[in-house]
């Protein structure tokens, strides 16, 4: 739908919000707060409809709940005082009181549909068979393997297909599934840090790669730490996106290591349900901001990356890395990508990084989400950081 209020547009086809003819940026949240008041326009609706819509039933603090609406104040021209479109109901709820019209939305060129995989099969030094596939031209940068990707898939996915085309854009981008997932041979050996690292390596020899940088998102970042250090001739820069060298089972602090234990029931009875319990504590780590859309896309990606059972040998091995002490041998540069509020891998080991590497550049993005979704202000921020970087 496209409601029309105030000086205000809010376009639900495009995701887009416009105030005065110019468009603005909204956190998803604050975007679904508004379409819910506009589609309700004239009815009071409670708080507690307000997280069942907004927040999909999670968990949520008071806090957050008021820097959202806080936020939709700010986008449609209200103060806490001049309610002139968003009005407060004390002790009840939110009540849209300006005069909405509904409009037909104006058509959206449709999206090409991506052509037929161009998949490739690779053995690494154990013989397992790693998925990789190319697209692009320009310099190479390898999206280091990580948790939940599945090559085809990834394509159109909600999550994974905007962070593609904008890493892809005048690069020649490799990406390739990790062993036991996607489209990897699922008949591997069990995973480990070192398996990891070789597979990098098989994928790099696989595209015939004398050097080239290094896309590292969340444990990908120890994975590539390892690879840069045996072979600082090879990888030119590295851009570390939520990424952490000490696993939470590991870490020095006690909740680390409960939330790591907690994780495997999760993986076990939640994976791929996205209405259920167990998936919104899951998501409520990950992806706290994401919209229903973006949860059930995430809950598909899942099934299409791995079994439950290997979600959890994964986790299970991941959560353990450790690569602190090969920090300083890590020569090439790095961007040190990571979101203030992540609670899955905390803002501090960044900082830990930063302490250890010895040519690394900090870039802390305003988001709680562990996967930065694409519609938050802090993604085109981290891509422009990663152009000029790699340039």
């Amino acid at each position: 739908m496209r409601y029309v209020f105030a000086n205000c547009v809010l376009d639900t086809e495009r995701h887009e919000f416009r105030r005065e003819g110019a468009l603005c940026h909204l956190e998803p949240q604050v975007f679904r707060l508004l379409e819910m008041l506009l589609e309700r326009a004239g009815e009071v609706v409670s708080r507690d409809e307000i997280i069942d819509t907004v927040w999909n039933g999670r968990i949520v603090s008071e806090a957050t709940i008021a820097a959202r609406i806080s936020g939709a104040r700010a986008a449609v021209g209200d103060t806490g005082q001049a309610q002139e479109v968003i009005r407060t109901v004390t002790r009840v709820g939110l009540q849209c009181v300006a005069e909405v019209s509904i409009e037909a939305p104006e058509p959206v060129a449709a999206k090409a549909t991506p052509g037929p995989l161009a998949l490739r099969m690779t053995a690494s030094e154990d013989g397992s068979l790693i998925a990789w596939a190319e697209e692009g031209e320009g310099p190479p940068l390898i999206r280091a393997g990580h948790w939940l990707t599945n090559l085809d898939r990834d394509r159109t996915s909600a999550i994974w297909g905007p962070w593609l085309a904008r890493l892809g854009r005048g690069r020649r981008l490799i990406r390739y599934d990790n062993r036991g997932t996607g489209l990897s041979d699922v008949d591997c050996g069990a995973p480990s840090l070192e398996r990891y690292a070789e597979d990098l390596l098989a994928v790099a020899d696989a595209a015939g790669l004398e050097t080239f940088d290094i896309f590292a998102a969340s444990q990908s970042l120890a994975v590539s730490c390892v690879v840069a250090a045996r072979h600082p001739d090879r990888v030119r820069r590295i851009v570390s996106y939520g990424g952490y060298p000490q696993g939470s089972a590991v870490r020095a602090d006690a909740g680390s290591a409960a939330m790591a234990e907690a994780m495997g029931t999760m993986l076990r009875l939640g994976w791929g349900q996205p209405d259920g319990g167990y998936m919104k504590s899951f998501l409520s780590l990950f992806m706290p901001s994401s919209s229903p859309e973006q949860a059930a896309a995430f809950a598909r990606l899942q099934l299409a990356s791995a079994t439950p059972d290997r979600a959890v040998e994964i986790r299970d091995v991941i959560s353990r890395f450790d690569v602190v002490a090969l920090l300083p041998e890590v020569t090439a540069p790095v961007l040190v990508a990571h979101s203030r509020g992540d609670s899955l891998h905390p803002f501090s080991q960044a900082q830990l990084l930063m302490q250890h590497l010895p040519d690394a550049r900090l870039l802390p993005l305003d988001s709680d989400n562990h996967i930065l979704m694409p519609d938050e202000p802090g993604f085109e921020m981290l891509m422009e950081a990663v152009d000029g970087f790699l340039a």
